[in-house]
Formats: structure tokens, sequence, C-alpha cells
């Protein structure tokens, strides 16, 4: 059994574990399949691939036979979710991981200049709205200059297909549901307004350029994987800005004495915010159709949602179901820098990526999460197996 390490000083000084450290990447060693182009082998590095979304899409990649390299420095994301990848794709060449933070300019580039990618998705993002408000800068640097920095290496290096993982928050709040890639970007907080900033920068340097770039506006994400190998385990210090399946189940578990909904007087029908929540597996599945439908010097811009809408206290009593717990709920004044109403209109990506969400039921989803909850009780920090 080995003991999932949890901190930085830990990682940096746990020499013997293979899959962490830049020298795993180094192309002088021999048979080293990360830094050389193979035909037929589509090499994909996914930023913030130790995270929630970001494991859940190497997962399918791997799943799928794509190369993987993660790129995380784990201030978001957890190890065990990555040593579990390691754990089912343990083949030379499948998958790598490299611990490094996307704000030094100079590690990115040696990454690049290490690595043969083909493509690049980029999930790593400090990513919740009322903690953008109370530390904007954070977001600015996390967000815009840190996707600054990937696209530079991506331009210097020649990997020709961007993935973007971008947000509903870019749409602001918009006067008309359901929203389309043409409704106007307004966002109204600082995560919305760093995302929109990466994007602007993205489509201004696309111009000049052959890359094929897909961005994904993605909506409220929920669910884990189906076969329990993943879920959501947040740090508990952010637990206050988490989403709110987060906070429904560390209610369920009584973590929390109950759980606090925030904004009971929107001019919705039950006064509470609305929102389009989308399943992980339909999401990443988005991300694979975008990478496979992804031509140079094409951009396709696309939202990711159900294209239906659900109020929190939906969510809430959805919840209760699927927990089996009676959670006690507490209703608050608004957060700041949220929005009454947002759902999407997913024509475009279902006509043009034949994408459309299939994990639509909000109790299902919400129980195979729970599944996942119940036995990761510490979330990764569990002992796993290892041959």
């Amino acid at each position: 059994m080995l003991n999932l390490v949890r901190t930085r000083t830990q990682l940096r000084s746990n020499r013997s574990m293979p899959l962490v450290g830049m020298d795993y990447a180094d192309p002088k060693k021999k048979n080293n399949f990360f830094s050389r182009h193979e035909p037929g082998v589509t090499h994909v590095l996914v930023t913030g691939g130790a995270g929630y979304i970001g494991s859940h899409a190497a997962l399918r990649l791997l799943k799928d036979s794509y190369r993987v390299t993660i790129v995380d420095n784990l201030s978001r994301g957890n190890l065990g979710a990555v040593m579990i990848l390691q754990e089912l794709f343990p083949e030379p060449g499948r998958f790598q991981f490299i611990y490094a933070d996307l704000g030094d300019a100079k590690v990115v580039h040696k990454i690049f200049s290490q690595n043969a990618f083909d493509a690049v998705m980029h999930f790593a993002a400090v990513a919740y709205v009322g903690e953008s408000t109370l530390d904007p800068l954070k977001y600015y640097h996390n967000i815009t200059s840190n996707t600054l920095t990937v696209l530079e290496a991506m331009a210097t290096r020649g990997v020709p297909t961007l993935i973007y993982s971008s947000t509903c928050a870019t749409y602001g709040e918009p006067e008309e549901m359901p929203i389309t890639e043409e409704t106007p970007q307004l966002p109204i907080n600082p995560y919305g307004k760093a995302k929109k900033m990466a994007e602007d920068i993205i489509l201004d340097f696309h111009k000049n350029s052959n890359m094929s770039v897909m961005i994904l506006r993605y909506f409220n994400v929920i669910g884990s994987d189906p076969n329990g190998r993943l879920g959501e385990a947040p740090r508990p210090e952010l637990r206050e800005h988490g989403r709110i399946s987060g906070a429904c189940f560390d209610a369920a578990r009584g973590i929390i004495p109950g759980l606090k909904v925030r904004g009971t007087d929107y001019k919705t029908a039950d006064g509470t915010c609305i929102r389009d929540y989308i399943d992980v597996t339909d999401l990443v599945d988005a991300h694979v159709k975008a990478l496979e439908k992804a031509r140079p010097g094409k951009v396709g811009i696309y939202n990711v949602g159900t294209g239906r809408g659900r109020s929190v206290k939906e969510f809430v009593e959805a919840c209760k179901v699927a927990t089996g717990v009676p959670i006690k709920v507490e209703f608050l004044p608004r957060r700041p820098g949220d929005y009454a109403e947002v759902y999407s209109d997913p024509t475009k990506i279902r006509n043009e990526l034949n994408w459309t969400a299939k994990y639509t039921d909000l109790q299902q989803s919400l129980q195979i999460a729970w599944r996942w909850q119940k036995s990761h009780l510490n979330g990764y920090s569990l002992s796993v197996a290892t041959s």
C-alpha cells in the first residue's frame, strides 16, 4: 500500500514516484515516447488534469487510446486522481504527470520543448465566482496570464490544436434566455471577465495563425465517473466558495450543519437562481468531440449545457432524494457576483459536433456522485494499492 502524497514538500521529496517530476519527460532518455510524435498517436497535454473536470477528461482520453500528459501544480487538484490514472494505464507511453505551475513561463516553455504535444486541453484555472470577487488579481493571473503563457508556448513549438475550457460566466446576466453563442458577453464578476479576456487573447492570436481552436463555454458541472474511479474532492478551506453539489454532500455527511442557499429574491419562479446543470461525463464527451472535429485554421465556439434550467431549490430537493438525507437548508442574502438565470441553447454543438447531453437526470447524476463521496470520505487521501 502507498499513501497518497498531499503536500508540495512531500511531493518534491518523494523521488521514488516515477510519475512525478520533469526529469520523467527528459527527451534524452531512451524510449521516451512523450518526446516524439508517432503516426496514429495523438499526444494531448491536459493542463489542470489533477482537478475535477481535468481528471475526468484525462480518463476519457486514455480510455480512447490518446497519449496523455497532465501538468498541474496541485493547488486545487488531487495527486490521488493522478495516481488512479497511472494505475489504470501503466503501459509505457500512455500517461505521465508533470508537477509544474503554469505561472512560471520558463518551466512551461521547457515542458513544451521536452514533449511532442499534438493538442492542448487547457482546464487549469481557479474557478469560484465568490472567491473571484474577493481576490480578483488571483483570477486575472491564474486564468488570463497563464493562458497567454500556454498559448505562447504552443505557438513557439508549433502545437496545432487548442481546446479551451471557458464558461457561461463570460455572458454575465443576459436579458434573453436561452443563451446562444451569439449572446453578448458582458461578464459581471472577475472569474467571467478573466475567462473572456483569455478568449479574446486566443481569438486575436488566431487571426494570424493556422492553429485549430475550440472554445467550450460550459455551464454548471455536476456528477462523477459512473464507474466510481474519480470524483470531486475540493479543498476543505474552499467549501464556502465551492459547487452547490459539494455543499449538499457536505451537509448530507454532517461535515457542515446544513446547506446555505444564497439568494431567494431573484425574479424566478421560486426566487432562487436558475442554472443549467451538465454532467461531467457529458462535458468531457464534448471535449473529445471538439478535439476530433478541430480543423487547421478554424475556430469553433460552443455552449455545453443541457438546454434546461433548474432552480437551486429544485437542485436541493433532488440532492435530498439522491442522498436519502433530510438536509437542513438556511436561506441567506445573495452572493456578490451571482446572476438570476442562466441556461444554454445547445443547438450549435448538436448540429456541428453531433453532441448532445445524455446524462440529464439530475437525481441520477447526484446519486452517482454521492456513491463516490460515501466511498471516499476523506477524498483522495485514502491509501491506494500499487502493483
